[in-house]
């Protein structure tokens, strides 16, 4: 069934090949013949909408697998050159890569998603990925190959196929508008959006606005990355993208670099607060104990919870350290904790329920995010969220989280980043004071429940995509 896929647009495939092959006339014609044939076995240009079978995609539908079902109703949309449907609002939620463990975020804004029909996409299936089976999902089909997928990666890249692919792959799921996650996603998949004119909204999370451009520019994100801010600026100046922060310091970051004020919006994700409840032990009947969960990477600062709680000890002897998450620094970490003779219990990635049962467990979080070196730093850190929303007072240096997602004195604690002394004394305020961790984790929920619910941010997020696709029009 993927094989056939490549069926409409395989003259220009056996274009492509036989100027490549020029120089080995013989090699090019057996390829293009190949491809005649695998395309020959596939469906005709009269299987796409009439939309489709247009000067601009004369050779019909990439994605044949993936062929809408017929509508008793008109084609009508922002473009003429991508198909829509009147029936419902229909939007694709973009990653490169489907999904990470640590990405339930876009899962559950997802999920929420109420006015708009969503289609999640993606390049490939990540490794590990979280369950998406009961979701609306679509891999890039030759990836999506068992056998062959990396095969026709590399077959793709040389002869320059994926932007024509992936256009028509996109044109296929006629969507009015595509929303991608993570700026790097974006710049990837511009070439193709650009040409069929839909409108992109781009989340801005972390990373991919705050590592400083000398570093993208040294190729140290990739050589096909050198020119990715200058690409994210141009990408900007385009009246049908816009992009959202989930901070108001990831947008000031994003202006810093060049975005105009007005293409930037910021919108919090939410967490899902009916998954995350107070867990049935009170907290002061709970252990002395310290929960983290994130990457074990340089911006989240795991190393001076480390060090701050072997401060604490002589003060609190009983305390003890669960690190949820992996990464590349655990064996580092892992040093430096036997070390300064921390206890610390590293647990591995976990599941979004797994999660939600450490949470029940511990007494206080902690996320100690710093500015990595490259400049890399937290966006917000929706686990700050989901600790609240649990009753678990929070202390965090996290860029966003600290100054938007935590009421500072009354739903847990902030400090500045690296200052160790002062967030050992925050941990330990949280650990031997009853009263003051039992008011936090009164009013940590209601804080959530009010501002965070991702039910109510998805709609504010669905009224961005109605005004992008007003505005494009």
């Amino acid at each position: 069934v993927e094989l056939r896929a490549i069926g409409g647009a395989k003259q220009v495939i056996a274009d492509i090949l036989a100027k490549k092959f020029a120089q080995w006339p013989a090699v090019g014609s057996s390829l293009a013949s190949a491809v005649q044939w695998i395309g020959g076995r596939g469906v005709s240009n009269t299987s796409s909408p009439s939309s489709l079978t247009s000067e601009r995609f004369p050779l019909g539908y990439f994605l044949v697998a993936q062929k809408p079902q017929a509508s008793s109703t008109a084609t009508v949309g922002i473009s003429s050159r991508v198909a829509r449907s009147e029936k419902a609002k229909h939007v694709i939620v973009y990653r490169n890569d489907l999904l990470p463990m640590s990405e339930t975020f876009v899962q559950q804004q997802f999920i929420a998603l109420n006015e708009w029909r969503g289609t999640l996409a993606g390049m490939r299936r990540a490794s590990p990925s979280i369950n998406l089976t009961e979701l609306n999902i679509r891999v890039f089909p030759l990836n999506a190959l068992p056998l062959i997928g990396g095969v026709c990666t590399r077959v793709m890249k040389f002869l320059s196929l994926k932007p024509i692919l992936v256009e028509r792959w996109l044109a296929g799921l006629q969507a009015h508008l595509v929303h991608v996650h993570f700026g790097v996603d974006a710049v990837a998949l511009w070439p193709a959006a650009r040409r069929l004119q839909i409108p992109m909204l781009v989340t801005l999370h972390g990373y991919d606005i705050t590592i400083a451009s000398a570093w993208w520019q040294a190729g140290l994100g990739g050589k096909r990355h050198r020119n990715y801010h200058q690409t994210l600026i141009e990408m900007s100046r385009d009246r049908r993208v816009h992009f959202v922060a989930v901070s108001r310091s990831i947008r000031n970051r994003a202006i810093e670099l060049g975005i105009a004020e007005d293409k930037v919006s910021v919108l919090h994700i939410g967490i899902d607060i009916e998954a995350f409840i107070p867990g049935p032990v009170p907290l002061s009947m709970r252990p002395s104990r310290i929960l983290f969960v994130g990457r074990l990477v340089e911006k989240k600062g795991c190393d001076v919870l480390i060090r701050a709680v072997h401060r604490l000890m002589p003060m609190v002897p009983d305390v003890e350290v669960v690190i949820v998450g992996d990464g590349p620094l655990r064996g580092e970490l892992a040093r430096l904790a036997a070390k300064l003779s921390v206890p610390v219990y590293f647990a591995g990635s976990m599941a979004r329920d797994e999660v939600k049962q450490q949470l029940d467990r511990a007494r206080v979080f902690c996320l100690p995010s710093i500015v990595a070196e490259n400049g890399d730093a937290e966006g917000f850190g929706l686990v700050l969220l989901e600790a609240q929303a649990c009753g678990v007072p929070v202390v965090t240096s996290a860029q966003g989280g600290a100054s938007e997602g935590v009421i500072d004195g009354v739903t847990g604690l902030s400090f500045p980043e690296k200052d160790v002394a002062t967030l050992a004394k925050h941990l330990i305020r949280l650990l031997t004071d009853d009263q003051c961790i039992a008011r936090m984790s009164d009013a940590a929920p209601r804080f959530v429940a009010e501002h965070f619910d991702v039910r109510t941010c998805t709609r504010a997020l669905e009224g961005l995509y109605d005004e992008l696709v007003r505005v494009s029009g």
